[in-house]
C-alpha cells in the first residue's frame, strides 16, 4: 500500500481508505459488533490505514465501533470524522437527509462528542458534513482554524454531497486552503472530479481531493449486473434503470483498462483516480473480506499509462459510445447557489 499526503498538513493516508459508513448503519447491509471490528482488522491487515467516518454514521455508532480498534490499533490509523448533521435532536426516517447544523456552538459540541466516542483527544482530520457555501461563514472558517491550532484537528476538510455537484462548496474550500474536498467521482461520473482537479491546478492549492463511490454504485465492480435485483432499501436504487442499462455497455467499452488479466475492473477504476496527483485517497465501500483484498491491491497494480488516460478521456466526452438516455440529467446535479456553479463550470448551459 502506498501512502499520500493530505494538503500539506502532514497527515499521511494509505492510497486507497474504508469508507466507515459501512461500519454502524445498515445501509449496505447489516453486520453485528463483531462483523464490523472484524471488517476494520482485515483492512489494517491489508495496508488500509485511513479510516473516514462521521457522527452521524448510526448516530454515533460508527464512531464508537471505529474508537474500540483505535483503542488497540491507533499508531496504525489514521480516522476522519464529519459534523454538522444534528441528529442529536432529530430522528432518522430511511435514507432521508437530517437537518443540518453548522453553528459554531453546535460544531465545537459536536466535535467534543465525537473525540469522545472515537477515545481521542485530537481528530486526524476533521470534515465539515455537507454544508452549502453559504454555511461555510467566516465564524465557521474560524473556528476551524482555532481547532486546527489547538490541536484538536490536525487536517481540515469538507464532505460534499450527499450525492454529485456541490462545486461551490468545493472551490471555497479550495480557496480557503483546506486540507481535503471529498466528493462522489468516477471515469462513468467525471464532470465533478475533472472541475476540482483543475480548481486545484489553477490556483496551485495544496488541497487534496478525496474522491468517494469509485464504482459508480456497483458497476465498475460488476456487482451490479444486467441480471441484479436492487431489494428495498438497498443505498444504490436511487439511481434509474436506465443508468444500470446503458452503464454495462459503458462498461463493456473500459474493458482494455483490464489489460490482459493485470487489474480488474474495480482495480482500475481506483487507478484511474490514483492517476491524478491531486487525489490523496480514494474510499471505496467495502462490503466483504473479499472487497478488502481485492480494492487493497489496487494501488500496487500498474498505473494507467498516457495511452490509457487519454482513452478514457476520449470514451467519456463521446458518452463511452452509447446514444441512448441514462436517465440522468447534468440538471440533477446538486447545487445550492441556483446552478451558477455549474453554469459557470460549463455543466449546464447558460440560464440565458
Amino acid at each position: 500500500m502506498q501512502h499520500r499526503e493530505l494538503g500539506d498538513s502532514g497527515v499521511e493516508v494509505s492510497e486507497v481508505g474504508f469508507g466507515a459508513w459501512v461500519v454502524g448503519t445498515d445501509w449496505w447491509g447489516d453486520r453485528d459488533e463483531d462483523d464490523a471490528l472484524e471488517m476494520v482488522e482485515y483492512a489494517l491487515d491489508h495496508g488500509i490505514t485511513y479510516f473516514d467516518t462521521g457522527d452521524v454514521y448510526g448516530h454515533g455508532r460508527s464512531e464508537e465501533l471505529l474508537g474500540k480498534s483505535l483503542a488497540e490499533h491507533g499508531d496504525e490509523m489514521t480516522v476522519a470524522t464529519k459534523v454538522g448533521y444534528d441528529f442529536y435532536n432529530n430522528p432518522q426516517a430511511g435514507h432521508g437527509e437530517l437537518p443540518k447544523e453548522m453553528s459554531v456552538d453546535y460544531l465545537r459540541d459536536a466535535v467534543e462528542k465525537s473525540m469522545d466516542r472515537l477515545g481521542v483527544d485530537h481528530v486526524d482530520v476533521l470534515q465539515l458534513h455537507n454544508p452549502d457555501v453559504d454555511e461555510l461563514t467566516p465564524d465557521v472558517l474560524e473556528l476551524l482554524d482555532e481547532l486546527r491550532e489547538d490541536g484538536r484537528a490536525d487536517a481540515i476538510g469538507v464532505a460534499l454531497g450527499p450525492s454529485i455537484g456541490w462545486l461551490a462548496e468545493g472551490d471555497r474550500a479550495i480557496e480557503e486552503a483546506f486540507d481535503s474536498v471529498q466528493y462522489v467521482g468516477n471515469i462513468l461520473e467525471q464532470d465533478v472530479h475533472n472541475h476540482f482537479v483543475d480548481t486545484v491546478r489553477e490556483q496551485d492549492a495544496a488541497t487534496s481531493l478525496i474522491p468517494r463511490v469509485p464504482h459508480s454504485s456497483g458497476l465498475l465492480n460488476e456487482q451490479v449486473t444486467p441480471d441484479t435485483e436492487l431489494g428495498e432499501g438497498d443505498h444504490r436504487g436511487f439511481r434509474p434503470e436506465e443508468w444500470y442499462e446503458t452503464g454495462w455497455e459503458k462498461v463493456d467499452a473500459l474493458r482494455f483498462l483490464e489489460r490482459d488479466g493485470v487489474r480488474t475492473m474495480g482495480q482500475a477504476a481506483i487507478q484511474w483516480l490514483l492517476s491524478f496527483d491531486e487525489v490523496a485517497t480514494v474510499t471505496p465501500t467495502f462490503r466483504s473480506k473479499a472487497d478488502i483484498e481485492e480494492w487493497s491491491n489496487a494501488s500496487e497494480t500498474p498505473a494507467l499509462s498516457d495511452e490509457e488516460r487519454e482513452r478514457v478521456a476520449d470514451l467519456y466526452a463521446d458518452n463511452f459510445g452509447v446514444d441512448r438516455f441514462d436517465g440522468m440529467e447534468n440538471e440533477d446535479y446538486r447545487t445550492s447557489v441556483d446552478g451558477d456553479d455549474l453554469r459557470d463550470a460549463g455543466i449546464l448551459g447558460s440560464a440565458d
